[in-house]
């Protein structure tokens, strides 16, 4: 009798296991999905105050979830709104939490391990941010500074990892999310903000006084960004697939990335000023879910 009920003890947990997995079932019995997006993560995505957020891959996010529903003849769809950081985000993904991520998550070969990506929406380049005033313009300059990282990124790995960083010996200031880490930067308690540029130049554009920060130093990392989904899930990947190819296939995906990197965004009405670069421009030619380490053998 003990073996017959850990026999459906285990039956009910590898049930709940796949039911986990099956995103189009869950979002189709609930008519809800939840979208996790980021309060800073620049043009990508932010908040707009009362639960609401904006940005290039929240508006790509909500048009992927109007194609689901409509491949799943829902009359309406319940978007939630969950708000995640560079710590939890994979594991929310990944407990189901959250539905599909969209905020501003590199492609790496490690979070493949756990977790699954679209096809890439955009190709970051991790930058330096200082005050303009502060006479640093590379990497050598940042010796016994106090250099300032969003927890849970990779960004201050490949400036350790960059050969021109040899010998110099820094400390790292760690903000909670991209709006503390720039509040270290903007308060003076960090010389140097390393991070996506998109992200230095939407805090940058956010600031009280843009014209005193600058974007320094050379290039750390070319980094896929990509939304993020659940492993081992392929028929939830090739719906949002799908979905962003057929976007970039019509031009929508070039429109959305001018409206958010180019023209003036809200709240404030400011412009991060960013034209798509060739590396994106690339990755929409070639969709592909492609992580870092792919990029960083060419």
């Amino acid at each position: 009798m003990k073996k017959m009920t850990m026999l459906f003890s285990a039956l009910a947990l590898a049930t709940g296991a796949a039911q986990a997995a099956d995103t189009l079932t869950k979002i189709k019995e609930t008519a809800s999905a939840t979208m996790g997006v980021r309060e800073s993560s620049g043009a990508l995505s932010f908040t707009l105050g009362d639960g609401k957020y904006a940005g290039f891959h929240v508006e790509v996010c909500q048009r992927v979830l109007a194609d689901v529903q409509k491949k799943l003849g829902l009359p309406k769809l319940d978007i939630k709104y969950q708000a995640v950081t560079s710590q939890n985000r994979i594991p929310l993904v990944q407990n189901g939490t959250v539905d599909i991520e969209c905020g501003s998550t590199t492609n790496t070969a490690g979070r493949q391990k756990d977790v699954a990506f679209a096809v890439t929406t955009y190709v970051e380049e991790v930058r330096i941010a200082v005050k303009a005033n502060s006479g640093i313009t590379s990497i050598a300059q940042l010796a016994g500074k106090n250099v300032a990282t969003t927890t849970g990124t990779t960004s201050v790995q490949h400036l350790r990892k960059h050969e021109r960083a040899n010998g110099v010996d820094f400390k790292e200031v760690f903000g909670k999310d991209h709006a503390d880490s720039f509040l270290l930067l903007e308060t003076g308690r960090a010389d140097a903000f390393v991070m996506d540029g998109q992200i230095l130049a939407g805090n940058i554009a956010k600031s009280k006084a843009p014209a005193d920060f600058r974007i320094v130093g050379e290039v750390l990392s070319v980094e896929p960004i990509a939304i993020m989904v659940r492993k081992d899930d392929p028929a939830f990947k090739k719906v949002v697939d799908e979905s962003i190819v057929a976007m970039i296939k019509s031009g929508d995906i070039a429109r959305l990335y001018d409206k958010w990197f180019v023209q003036p965004i809200p709240p404030t009405n400011t412009r991060v000023g960013l034209p798509a670069s060739e590396a994106t421009k690339a990755a929409w030619a070639t969709p592909n879910d492609k992580p870092v380490e792919e990029y960083a053998k060419k």
